[in-house]
């Protein structure tokens, strides 16, 4: 196989492609850093990405490829976790642009789509005409079309519907000459040379390839035999770039199934399970699932026990689904369902039909699929050896000796897969963090290739070879196989301009490996990162790429990542900014924590936590965004912002010491031009409005009422209610949002909480978080802001006496981020642990809660559109406010997703339209969309700003909606 000859200087390249491509082309050190890897363990920079507006525009930049020898490496979703979607030269990302359905054909059961249509979004487009598209991956909602042909993608239901191979009619594509042609059944002619090559091979086709349903590893040329329609289109499918580029694909799309049952199987091991599959497979089911305890108790432990229903008794489960067939009802499926379960050979069974616990029994299964990149003990797991396959009836057994390997070798992982064809997942934990792991990993790998072709079983059943496998390739098939692969390359691409170093001449599965390279950050000096071994560069690294943040996640309650979402940019991705900051570690591409690189790759983070949870891998730029701020400012002069939004609560405490003083400022800033001009002045966009600050602090309101003393003086109380039984003394913590700007919630929290039952007590001497100095970086003043905090309410809560939280940001920063700044005060545990929010306090049990006496007030026929704050749903949660409206009898529409303004984010210089862009996501289409008599409920400080700025809604805190009963007067409380 030809090598690509020299390739032109890089000005050159980059030249002649911003001459012949309308689309995007950037060869700037940030987009390289950006796709200089994608899901897999694999670090390989391009020297330029090129996104394509168009065919016209893909088929101008393979010219310039051609033409001045750069090599090609086509990309989606850049979810590949074999490396096949990294390359040296052009990275083509169709994502950006290319991701249209060009045409649904509903009688004729076809989709014609561009490659960089999201799976789901054709789903979505075929759902009303009772279709979809067969194969679903676990990333269906960010992977697109043309990665998925790549790969030949199957996801769990491709018992019932194959593989995207099965279900591709045809395919529009340029080869590595140039040639463009329509690849389909029935004819090999567009390619020179390839009818006689299948001739010359048809018993090496025909004994080494298409075994089983999941050999999918090397090139698929069991379709080029005449007696399976020598469909050239099915035969490029898996084929990884490296044989065609595709512009344009023609799909099958089949009747999507209604009510399907859930049967859940359970067995005293996976194995066992694994045993049983050939027999369910006789009921034609649509899928079947596999997954052990170990995966179960790690979704329980991070999503909560109420992420998981009950599960019949067992130590490994197969899920399996049941659809129904044509002229089925309801309890014709449920009959097939038992009769399958008749057949699964144990006891251990729940047949759950079709409705919300079987789509949570369902969604273990897909949880437990993202958290599989770390393993139980929470050390790193990673892809490499990610989805082999034997046949079905080998699987029990393959499991048993493959299990037995990884105890020899001291290797960990999460095991669960597809089940029903073969196909297993899994993530390990090999020693990738230093160059010293790589033998080891090395040796394991080759060892799991031995076994898995000794079963007649594929490296991948799925997700492709790439560099993770391909080396491996010999392990699998022998001389004659490997030599016709490398044949079929010479036929599509002569010049090994396509995806070179992947299938044919591989490059060492070793070599280009991101981890091992990286070097530690220099000792603490923000956070801690405890959870990472107090290493920045091992938490940057817990983002695998596995790209869930490129995804629109609001239907299932999901907040991130808001700036993609607005922007669509690679670069304002969490997955993007973490590549920067990995480059950043590795110190080849970005060497300074300073850089315009980095600074301008966090530029668009809002901070708004949301990956922190909402990753599997829980990866929390915004903490990594701190961090970096934090270094890169250290010892210089900041932007103004952060001086002026970074240290707001100091600025507003001020203000708002002199009632006359605070009033005299709203006056002045109330005047639009002084307003603009302080706005400009101080790194602000002059669109925005200015904060208005509390002429009556909340802290001074509340030792107005005439509150009695504690008994040592330390701080004023609520008089206790009337109430046979002695109150609960609770903290009610006001922070300087709360405290000094709009004072309603803290003074509804007080009313709620007495109402209740409460003694609340509101300490003397104020208490900042720190929170503006965290997002600014700031990281030495946040850290005395807290260490203050602590002496005024850790007593509280080492005296058992609960901390109530009324700003949302604020109340995260005592969950989660104080702990690790200061990871040597014990006190700091203490508080977190004792600190709540209004809601969990009036739902939890006694004696804690209010005891069962208490009952929210009547809030029945109120409609509520709820905005939870992007920290309360990362941090804290939102369950609780949800089950207290409910109990309360509220309608509550509730939104995901970020507001937009995020703290100081939206108000910032540069970030108006994007803040704009994300609000129109979700929370101005909802306000739009209410009625006059809705309440718009947000206990953020924030998002009730950015309501009440850009379309003038105001909106109240959960105590204010609480305290106002059945909602029957607007006024302030």
């Amino acid at each position: 196989m030809k090598s690509v000859r020299a390739p032109g200087r890089s000005d050159d390249v980059v030249a002649s492609l911003r001459k012949v491509v309308d689309g995007d082309v950037d060869d700037s050190e940030r987009r390289q850093a950006e796709y200089s890897t994608d899901a897999s363990n694999y670090r390989v920079p391009p020297r330029v990405v090129v996104a394509p507006r168009d065919s016209d525009d893909a088929l101008a930049a393979l010219d310039v490829a051609r033409r001045l020898g750069v090599p090609v490496t086509a990309r989606g979703a850049g979810t590949s976790v074999a490396g096949n979607a990294i390359g040296t030269g052009m990275v083509l990302d169709f994502s950006r642009h290319m991701d249209r359905i060009i045409a649904l054909d509903a009688d004729a059961r076809t989709a014609v789509v561009q490659p960089g249509v999201v799976m789901s979004s054709l789903q979505a487009a075929a759902a009303p005409h009772g279709l979809r598209f067969g194969p679903d991956p676990s990333t269906q909602n960010r992977a697109t079309l043309g990665g998925m042909i790549g790969n030949n993608a199957c996801g769990p239901h491709a018992v019932a519907y194959g593989r995207t191979a099965d279900n591709i009619v045809s395919l529009d594509v340029v080869d590595g000459t140039g040639r463009r042609f329509h690849a389909g059944a029935g004819t090999l002619e567009p390619v020179a040379g390839l009818d006689a090559l299948v001739r010359a091979n048809l018993a090496t086709i025909r004994t080494a390839l298409g075994r089983f349903g999941r050999q999918v590893s090397g090139y698929s040329l069991e379709h080029l035999l005449p007696e399976n329609g020598r469909d050239l289109a099915k035969m490029l499918v898996g084929t990884e770039g490296t044989l065609v580029t595709v512009l344009q694909a023609t799909v099958n799309l089949v009747p999507a199934p209604a009510a399907p049952v859930v049967v859940a199987l359970g067995y005293p091991d996976m194995p066992t399970a694994a045993d049983a599959v050939p027999a369910l497979l006789a009921h034609r089911p649509l899928a079947i699932e596999g997954m052990d305890a170990r995966l179960v108790e790690v979704v329980r432990r991070h999503r909560g026990a109420g992420a998981v229903p009950q599960l019949p008794a067992g130590g490994g489960w197969l899920l399996v689904e049941v659809g129904a067939e044509a002229g089925e009802r309801v309890d014709d499926v449920l009959a097939r369902a038992r009769a399958l379960a008749a057949d699964a050979g144990t006891d251990a069974v729940r047949v759950v039909p079709a409705g919300t616990e079987a789509t949570a029994l369902w969604r273990i299964r897909a949880d437990g699929a993202g958290l599989g990149g770390r393993t139980p003990s929470g050390a790193p797991a990673w892809p490499g050896w990610e989805d082999a396959a034997v046949p079905p009836e080998r699987l029990g057994d393959y499991l048993r000796d493959f299990t037995a390997l990884m105890a020899d070798r001291g290797v960990d992982g999460l095991l669960y897969g597809h089940f029903g064809d073969g196909c297993v997942h899994v993530r390990l934990d090999l020693p990738l963090e230093t160059p010293a792991g790589i033998g080891p990993s090395r040796a394991f790998l080759e060892a799991a290739a031995d076994l898995v072709a000794s079963y007649g079983g594929s490296l991948s059943g799925e997700h492709g070879d790439g560099r993770a496998r391909s080396e491996l390739l010999t392990r699998m098939y022998g001389p004659e196989v490997i030599g016709l692969f490398g044949k079929v390359k010479a036929l599509f691409d002569p010049e090994n301009a396509l995806n070179p170093g992947i299938v044919v001449d591989p490059r060492p599965l070793d070599a280009d490996l991101r981890r091992p390279f990286a070097r530690p950050a220099s000792p603490r000096q923000g956070f801690a990162f405890a959870e990472d071994g107090g290493n920045f560069t091992t938490a940057v690294h817990r983002c695998t790429g596995v790209g869930k943040c490129r995804a629109d996640n609001t239907a299932a309650g999901g907040f991130m990542c808001p700036s993609y979402q607005a922007t669509r940019d690679e670069k304002d991705v969490t997955r993007g900014r973490a590549r920067v900051l990995q480059e950043l570690t590795n110190g080849s591409l970005v060497t300074a924590w300073d850089s315009p690189t980095v600074l301008e790759s966090l530029d668009l983070c809002l901070s708004c936590k949301a990956c922190s949870t909402d990753c599997p891998t829980g990866t929390d730029m915004a903490r990594y965004k701190a961090e970096v701020l934090h270094r890169a400012y250290a010892g210089k002069i900041r932007p103004r912002n952060h001086y002026i939004l970074g240290q707001l609560p100091r600025w507003s405490s001020l203000v708002t010491k002199v009632p006359a003083i605070a009033r005299l400022v709203n006056t002045v800033l109330r005047v639009r031009p002084i307003a603009r001009a302080v706005l400009t002045a101080g790194g602000m966009d002059p669109r925005r409005q200015m904060v208005t600050f509390a002429q009556e602090r909340f802290s001074a309101w509340f030792r107005e009422q005439g509150r009695a003393t504690m008994p040592d003086g330390a701080a004023p109380a609520v008089a206790r209610p009337a109430s046979s039984s002695p109150p609960q003394p609770v903290v009610l913590w006001a922070d300087t949002f709360s405290d000094t700007m709009d004072t309603a919630g803290a003074r509804a929290t007080a009313r709620v909480l007495q109402e209740a039952g409460y003694t609340v007590i509101v300490p003397e001497e104020s208490a900042c978080c720190g929170l503006t100095w965290i997002s600014t970086g700031q990281l030495d003043g946040a850290k005395k802001r807290l260490t203050h905090l602590l002496s005024v309410l850790a007593p509280y809560a080492a005296g058992g006496i609960p901390v109530v939280g009324v700003e949302p940001s604020c109340t995260a920063v005592l969950r989660s981020d104080m702990v690790d700044l200061l990871p040597d005060d014990p006190r700091a545990p203490t508080l977190a642990a004792g600190t709540y929010t209004l809601a969990e306090l009036l739902t939890a049990p006694a004696p804690l809660g209010p005891g069962p006496r208490w009952t929210p007030p009547s809030l029945a026929g109120v409609e509520v559109v709820a905005q939870p704050h992007c920290h309360h749903h990362s941090v804290m949660g939102w369950e609780a406010d949800a089950a207290l409206l409910a109990r309360a009898g509220a309608s509550v529409t509730r939104l995901a997703g970020c507001c937009g303004l995020a703290g100081n984010f939206g108000m910032e210089a540069g970030h108006y339209d994007t803040s704009v862009a994300v609000a129109e996501n979700a929370l101005l289409p909802a306000l739009s969309n209410a009625g006059p008599d809705t309440v718009y409920l947000a206990d953020g400080f924030s998002c009730r700003t950015q309501a009440d700025q850009l379309v003038g809604r105001p909106g109240v805190h959960l105590a204010e909606l609480l305290a106002r009963g059945n909602y029957g007067s607007t006024a302030a409380t």
